[in-house]
């Protein structure tokens, strides 16, 4: 299993890019977390599979209709926790 963290900036907040992301991540089986950033991006983590992984981000790429995506950083993680869930967790 892998983790990967994803800073995803553009048109990002307000057009429901958590909701949409925490939905499709968790059709995927993926666990992890999301949630915006002060800065204006939204951070994501997900820890699965490297080609469910790869899935997930193409569809970050996207992201739900309102969005407008100009750029992803992928960071490799190795959480000192597994998480077991795909969660909304409060701005950061």
């Amino acid at each position: 299993m892998s983790c990967r963290r994803y800073l995803i900036s553009g048109r990002v907040q307000g057009v429901f890019y958590r909701a949409s992301a925490q939905r499709y991540a968790q059709s995927l089986a993926l666990c992890g977390w999301v949630r915006n950033r002060r800065d204006g991006r939204v951070e994501l983590l997900a820890c699965g599979d490297e080609a469910v992984l790869e899935t997930l981000e193409n569809w970050l790429e996207i992201g739900p209709e309102y969005a407008k995506v100009t750029n992803i950083e992928v960071i490799s993680e190795n959480p000192s926790t597994m998480p077991t869930t795909f969660e909304v967790l409060p701005t950061a």
